[in-house]
């Protein structure tokens, strides 16, 4: 049974930072590129980045770049996103998920977590 697993989440200021991470089991975590997305409430899920199966490209969606960094460790079975310089907007719950291709595509990915909220004050 495939579960991923998300922590890290909490309540920060603006301008703070926070580290969330992800811990997939049930599945080779090497074999799958990874991503990370965020609902905030009253919109749709949206893209914030992805990294591929060995860690050597990623993608970050245009409202985290320069902010936010995906990364993962295949001997921990994890990937992280740091996020920094956070701001009100990035308030949201963040979700993990597997992919076969590396995508932004929501579509394209297949296991999810059950989220992790983050909020973050003014």
């Amino acid at each position: 049974q495939v579960q991923l697993v998300e922590s890290g989440g909490g309540l920060v200021q603006a301008g703070g930072s926070l580290r969330l991470s992800c811990a997939p089991s049930g599945l080779t975590f090497s074999s799958y590129n990874m991503g990370w997305f965020r609902q905030a409430p009253g919109k749709e899920r949206e893209f914030v980045a992805a990294i591929n199966r060995s860690g050597g490209a990623t993608l970050h969606g245009d409202s985290v770049k320069g902010r936010f960094t995906i990364s993962r460790d295949n001997a921990k079975n994890t990937v992280y996103l740091q996020m920094n310089s956070l701001k009100p907007e990035d308030t949201a719950v963040y979700y993990c998920a597997t992919a076969r291709t590396f995508t932004m595509e929501e579509s394209q990915y297949d296991y999810w977590g059950q989220g992790t909220q983050v909020t973050v004050s003014s």
